[in-house]
């Protein structure tokens, strides 16, 4: 029997003939890229793939062929990832990114006028204040109007919630994500204290129905769960719940919210720390207009459409996987009037000037196969 050392020797052998196979095959791809060139041929050629496929599928034999394919798969698009290279040079994107981070500033701006969702005590309006030293907030309805004010100008920025380590991901804004022409600038963590609020004098058993933001009853859902008789109704935001509870008059009333809407609205906190997690945090995205790449920038997020067949968003994972980045994030939304299409949010930590990362973004940018790409920012997060 061969010992392992020898078995290893053998794999050993046998990865430096892939890997010099490898390197041919990529020399090839290089002359066919010159070719393609001077004949005008496209670099996708589907047909030929699948002639490949097929002859390898009787080559290893079944049982063996689906492993194959996926290897082929990836070689098909390493090839053409670097055949677009040859043939189409730098990105729009990759350009885009150099040009903004030679034209940001140093430091992220202390002072700006900022759109927000919700009134005052509003948790954006706090990520706001976490953001800013001394922002100027107009606070508007709903999260398109808070996208609408920034793209059209009136705002220089914009507050938005992503996502909540209890309830998840914040659906409707990465549904308007796809409707609107922003970047991402920057990202914060703000940890949420959700209480109970009343009208003075309210006692927590007159309590006959509650209102707030659909993803704070998400997180406070055992209390809610202790309290069957209080009748749930959602509010655009928690600060609005807690004003329309002050304005109501009435004490059977009650709004969950921070702490700060208590003393803005002049309301009592019937219970405190609601929360089903005491760790509860939100993060929040800042959008702009102009793409804006700070030097303390540590993360990237990008939002493509992928072609409806097996293997493309693996194909893509790979590619992160490859260049040793952490993704730290992946959403998937339908994509707007579109039947079996899907739009994923990419989120994942590397440096824009990471030149890997950079090859990367260039590569997908300019993937026929990807119908929408869009890089979305590169930003800190606090």
């Amino acid at each position: 029997m061969k010992s392992i050392e020898q078995i290893r020797s053998e794999f050993d052998a046998i990865d430096d003939e892939i890997a010099a196979l490898y390197m041919r095959r990529l020399d090839i791809s290089r002359e066919v890229a010159e070719a393609k060139r001077a004949s005008g041929t496209p670099i996708a050629n589907p047909a030929r793939e699948r002639e490949i496929l097929a002859r390898v599928a009787k080559r290893v034999g079944p049982g063996r062929e689906d492993g194959a394919a996926l290897l082929f798969n990836t070689l098909f698009g390493l090839s053409k990832a670097l055949q677009r290279d040859i043939l189409q040079g730098e990105s729009d994107v990759t350009r885009a990114m150099a040009d903004a981070i030679a034209k940001t500033g140093d430091a992220f701006p202390s002072d700006a006028i900022v759109a927000c969702q919700g009134s005052e005590g509003a948790y954006s309006q706090q990520a706001a204040s976490r953001l800013f030293k001394f922002p100027t907030i107009f606070f508007f309805n709903t999260f398109d109007d808070v996208f609408s004010a920034v793209e059209k100008g009136m705002c220089q920025y914009g507050i938005l919630p992503i996502e909540n380590s209890l309830a998840g991901s914040v659906t409707a804004v990465y549904d308007q994500m796809v409707r609107h022409n922003f970047r991402i600038v920057r990202a914060a963590r703000l940890p949420v204290g959700h209480v109970l609020l009343g009208r003075k004098g309210a006692k927590l058993g007159d309590i006959r129905e509650v209102v707030s933001h659909t993803q704070a009853l998400q997180q406070c859902s055992r209390f809610l769960a202790a309290h069957p008789d209080i009748r749930q109704t959602p509010s655009v935001n928690t600060a609005v719940a807690a004003r329309t509870l002050a304005e109501s008059g009435r004490t059977d009333l009650a709004a969950i919210a921070s702490r700060q809407c208590a003393e803005i609205y002049g309301l009592d906190i019937l219970s405190d720390d609601i929360a089903d997690v005491a760790a509860n945090y939100t993060r929040f995205i800042c959008i702009s207009k102009n793409l804006e790449i700070y030097p303390d920038s540590r993360k990237i997020s990008l939002m493509m459409s992928l072609p409806h067949k097996p293997g493309s968003l693996s194909g893509i994972l790979a590619k992160f996987s490859a260049i040793g980045v952490n993704l730290t994030k992946l959403e998937s939304r339908p994509g707007p009037g579109r039947d079996f299409e899907f739009r994923f949010t990419f989120e994942f930590e590397a440096e824009p000037r990471n030149e890997r990362a950079g090859r990367l973004i260039s590569e997908l940018s300019q993937d026929p196969e990807i119908e929408h790409f869009t890089f979305l920012g590169a930003y800190a997060e606090i």
